[in-house]
């Protein structure tokens, strides 16, 4: 892939000298903006900032996602503010994958890694670890990195990472919107306790108790098609194969339409059963 310079003021114009509408996701190190270069191309520009390590690294306006669906009891996000945030996060993944002149993969999705301005508006950030691919790439070959509950079980197990390994970490995320539990917490699973939240999630998928494990928020404000259809597209996203889960340009147009329409309960009807994710002793956080 070769390498192409711009110079600052090709920047600017390419982002509307830095709009906050471009935003796509922030972090200690930068920025990230959506462009659109004098071609046509579509670009990712992220802006780098001087980083003053006695300063805290996030800006106080903005929120931990995790510190509101885990911990804020005084203010729970609503359901219909959970959907939102969902599906701003999946656009932002969906563009980085797909929109994108070169594809990038964010390598550590989580909720601690979800800013949430005044608004409660969805902001992906921490794109340290991120990477960017040609576009011929179909995975990259490294070293294991990520967070423990989010990882790609089959990244674990093959050192390669893919677009669908950015997939299976956002559909934790999708999880703990569901449930309001942590990643990794203790939980008791049937006769035995685990520590794996996709486990507990993918037991309660087969055994038709989903509405056991909702966060009491979710179940009092969502409508039962609205979740259903969100939870089983959870379950796709955690597949153990990757290569059956839907990329983030289907997972954010699937959340759009349960957000926008009455037709929740269609959205996933046409998934078959041999794309369900199995629980088995595969399924524990990597």
């Amino acid at each position: 892939m070769s390498r192409v310079s711009y110079i600052l003021s090709e920047l600017e114009r390419a982002t509307d000298y830095y709009n906050e509408n471009r935003i796509l996701g922030q972090g200690g190190q930068g920025t990230v903006y959506k462009g659109m270069l004098v071609d046509g191309s579509i670009v990712a520009i992220k802006k780098s900032k001087m980083v003053d390590l006695k300063k805290k690294k996030l800006p106080d306006e903005k929120q931990l996602l995790e510190q509101f669906v885990n911990e804020n009891e005084d203010f729970p996000l609503t359901w219909e503010m959970r959907l939102l945030i969902g599906t701003e996060v999946a656009n932002a993944l969906s563009y980085l994958h797909s929109a994108a002149s070169v594809p990038i993969y964010h390598r550590d999705i989580k909720s601690t890694n979800i800013l949430l301005d005044d608004k409660y508006r969805a902001k992906v950030s921490d794109f340290g670890t991120s990477r960017s691919v040609a576009l011929e790439q179909t995975h990259l070959t490294t070293r294991v990195q990520g967070t423990f509950g989010y990882l790609d079980p089959e990244y674990f197990r093959s050192n390669q990472f893919t677009d669908k390994s950015d997939v299976y970490s956002f559909g934790v995320v999708l999880v703990e919107l569901l449930t309001g539990k942590k990643p990794v917490c203790s939980i008791q699973c049937e006769d035995e306790e685990t520590t794996s939240l996709v486990t507990f999630f993918l037991l309660a998928m087969k055994e038709n108790s989903l509405f056991n494990i909702l966060d009491p928020r979710v179940k009092h404000d969502g409508s039962q098609e609205e979740i259903t259809a969100v939870a089983k597209l959870a379950k796709r996203c955690l597949n153990l194969n990757g290569k059956k889960r839907p990329a983030m340009k289907q997972v954010a147009m699937e959340l759009e339409l349960i957000r926008t329409t009455n037709e929740a309960n269609h959205v996933v009807q046409d998934i078959s059963e041999d794309e369900d994710s199995d629980v088995d002793d595969k399924t524990a956080p990597w």
